[in-house]
């Protein structure tokens, strides 16, 4: 995106810009260059904030989707809120995730990449091949733990 004007959404996707604003970047830590928004703040409520967060993110989604995306871009948002939702709701580890990880402006900035750049075209497979198949390996790795866990704790008694 080298001398290119930076890309300046219009109608409802201003609205979804706004919001992203809000619940990623809208504060900045006196003294430091590091912002975040309501997101990290509302998920301090345990299941309530995080449930809220994901409603926010995928009513963002939905809204962007609605204008034309292509599902390349859409399986990438979604992806994107999965990983905050999933990471988000493990207590403490979460919370300091959802400080750094801001799947909004990372969906804003994935559709105007989409945009601008014309990126992200297709259909998505290749991105849906591939987070089935790391989602296979996470099962067989859990699977394998459980089993060692499980003769561990057995050998004991």
């Amino acid at each position: 995106m080298k001398n290119q004007q930076p890309v300046i959404l219009t109608g409802k996707l201003k609205w979804v810009e706004r919001i992203a604003h809000l619940f990623d970047d809208q504060f900045t830590l006196p003294g430091t260059k590091f912002k975040f928004g309501l997101d990290p703040i509302v998920n301090l409520f345990p299941i309530a904030g995080d449930a809220a967060g994901f409603v926010v993110g995928a009513a963002l989604v939905l809204t962007m989707a609605k204008h034309g995306v292509s599902r390349k871009v859409l399986i990438l948002m979604m992806l994107n809120l999965l990983i905050d939702g999933l990471v988000g709701s493990i207590p403490l580890l979460g919370t300091v995730f959802d400080f750094y990880y801001k799947a909004n402006t990372r969906n804003i900035a994935l559709l105007k990449a989409h945009y601008v750049e014309g990126k992200y075209q297709g259909s998505g497979t290749g991105v849906l091949i591939t987070i089935f198949v790391v989602l296979i390996l996470f099962l067989a790795l859990f699977v394998y733990l459980s089993i060692v866990v499980f003769n561990l704790i057995k050998s004991l008694f």
